[in-house]
């Protein structure tokens, strides 16, 4: 039950489950990367992606994005993560999203394998 508690607190705030746990220099170095990747997608206008199944591809990166935690849960209520289809940057920018989605739910994991004594 431990590592699921774990597992939340760091999908909703990267490095959070390490913090926790007293990993204080994993915990703050997987912070600073995944808001460094996540304000990076958000400055070049990257989108992030609601639930959405007209586009297979779509729903994809709706469960990528979702996996920034407390940055998804705030797009859907403030003005961040639009996105702009003219802007060269756009691509980038969602790719920088969603790869740090998707590299928050393996930290989050990793969180909870120390949890769970798995691993050191």
């Amino acid at each position: 039950m431990k590592s699921i508690a774990v597992f939340l607190l760091g999908w909703l705030v990267p490095g959070l489950g390490h913090i926790v746990q007293k990993k204080y220099a994993r915990g703050l170095t997987f912070l600073a990367c995944i808001l460094a990747m996540t304000g990076l997608g958000l400055l070049m206008s990257g989108k992030i992606y609601p639930y959405q199944t007209e586009n297979p591809l779509t729903v994809l990166a709706f469960f990528s994005d979702i996996g920034n935690g407390l940055v998804y849960i705030l797009s859907r209520f403030l003005p961040i993560g639009l996105g702009d289809l003219k802007l060269v940057t756009f691509e980038f920018g969602t790719a920088y999203l969603a790869g740090a989605g998707l590299l928050n739910y393996l930290i989050a994991l990793d969180a909870a394998d120390i949890a769970a004594g798995k691993k050191s």
